[in-house]
């Protein structure tokens, strides 16, 4: 896809996403995307880190997880989860119309069940979801994580009450270096050694 149709559809994706979440009371039927500023700072790590694999818990509609697609080099692969099927049908159809489907694995599911199943390592992992299911997956989403990984958790900011267990564990391991970015929602992000 162009630059300038990728753009377009993610400036299309963005406006959509705060209309929805505006005109929508049921949190289920909400997108919930992360800022552009968000999304702008993914593209740089990304391209700093060079992943090979990025895993992303919560879909939504797909708007994260290009971001991290379109930085991504070739060969690249980006796993992401999501349980809500609409959202999945939702994300795949954009995934196609960007054009880069080819690098997204989208897995249906719970990740509270399918991350302890899980055994390929990842260069980044990137969790926006339930923030209740985090401290229990704690285990996994560290195994999970490659040497010179890093951790990605959103809303750590606008959701700050429910992450001080999370970003305390994170911490005080001395196998990680932590940072609270003041971009978008607030992103926490832990490096591991």
């Amino acid at each position: 896809m162009q630059s300038t149709q990728f753009n377009e559809l993610m400036i299309r994706l963005e406006l959509l996403g705060i209309q929805n979440d505006e005109e929508v009371s049921d949190r289920k039927k909400k997108y919930l995307n992360i800022t552009r500023d968000t999304g702008e700072l993914f593209s740089v790590l990304v391209k700093l880190i060079k992943p090979k694999n990025i895993l992303e818990v919560g879909t939504s509609n797909g708007y994260s997880t290009l971001w991290f697609a379109a930085s991504m080099s070739e060969g690249g692969c980006i796993t992401t989860i999501e349980r809500n099927e609409n959202k999945i049908k939702e994300a795949k159809a954009n995934f196609l119309e960007s054009g880069l489907n080819e690098r997204i694995e989208i897995v249906a599911g719970e990740a509270m069940e399918l991350l302890p199943r899980m055994e390929k390592r990842f260069d980044i992992v990137f969790l926006d979801s339930d923030r209740d299911i985090y401290e229990p997956l704690l285990k996994d989403i560290i195994r999970l994580t490659a040497s010179g990984g890093l951790i990605i958790f959103d809303n750590a900011i606008s959701h700050r009450n429910e992450f001080d267990s999370v970003m305390t564990a994170f911490n005080n391991n001395p196998e990680f270096t932590c940072s609270l970015l003041t971009v978008g929602k607030g992103e926490f992000l832990a490096y591991k050694h």
